[in-house]
């Protein structure tokens, strides 16, 4: 029996393994030979055209998720900071629940909560409000995580600094939070990979632009948008560089996933 399980375990493992490099490798292939200069500084090009570019794109991509982590990060952190410092049992397992539940809420209810009391109010679509739904899916895990980097902190260091008269928001400030200062890094991190692949909030906020547009109450691109478009549509060119943006938004993930394993390996080295 426990040879058998042994192989089954082995094989679940192998069938993930294979998944993820079939998926990776599949995307490469069809993606990277579309990978050229132009594709990352040119705007795209008018419909039955070829070629062009996803430059406003990514500019976009980087825009909204940078305002989305502004609005995400203080609020995360502080409810973090409030349920794990000010003891409260109950207030903890009910924050924590909530974050649970958001957690698992489908990104595209979450678009369309934005769109029915963002967009329908300001009477358009906006980069602001995209960067509002990526907010939402970014907060419960960036709590979660700030909360368990936070009770990793030995409450030996808080003891000792209010045992030398120092108050408990300067406990916090200067003690806690640069103790976890790692962890918390890599749940921005984690949270930004979540949210910068999420397609279906987008289509309900940013609502996509073919120019560039740096008012972020206007319609603004997006790459997983043009994933989208250019994935559905009747073009063989849109085609390729639906497979080409695919390639650079998984590099991207990829990237934050190896930076998130370095700030663990660097954390536990100390």
């Amino acid at each position: 029996m426990d040879r058998v399980a042994t192989a089954c375990m082995a094989l679940c493992t192998l069938v993930t393994v294979a998944m993820l490099a079939v998926i990776l490798g599949y995307v490469v292939i069809r993606g990277i030979t579309s990978i050229n200069w132009a594709f990352f500084t040119a705007l795209p090009k008018p419909v039955g055209e070829t070629g062009g570019g996803i430059a406003n794109a990514i500019v976009g991509t980087l825009i909204i998720v940078g305002m989305g982590a502004l609005l995400a990060v203080p609020i995360g952190v502080g409810a973090a900071v409030f349920v794990n410092e000010f003891n409260s049992r109950k207030l903890r397992r009910l924050v924590r629940f909530i974050a649970d539940v958001l957690t698992g809420v489908p990104s595209i209810v979450v678009g369309l909560f934005v769109y029915t009391m963002v967009v329908t109010s300001i009477g358009g679509f906006s980069a602001f409000a995209g960067a509002l739904a990526y907010a939402i899916i970014m907060i419960p895990i960036i709590l979660i995580s700030a909360h368990e980097a936070l009770r990793l902190v030995p409450s030996s260091l808080r003891e000792a600094a209010l045992a030398l008269g120092v108050p408990r928001w300067r406990v916090i400030l200067s003690v806690v939070l640069p103790t976890s200062r790692r962890a918390l890094t890599t749940g921005l991190v984690l949270a930004t990979a979540r949210a910068v692949g999420e397609t279906a909030p987008m289509i309900f906020t940013s609502f996509g632009n073919a120019f560039w547009n740096w008012n972020i109450f206007k319609p603004m691109a997006t790459v997983p948008l043009v994933i989208y478009r250019y994935a559905t549509g009747p073009y063989d060119d849109w085609h390729r560089q639906a497979w080409a943006a695919s390639f650079v938004l998984v590099v991207v993930v990829l990237l934050a996933s190896l930076f998130t394993r370095l700030l663990l390996r660097g954390k536990y080295e100390d």
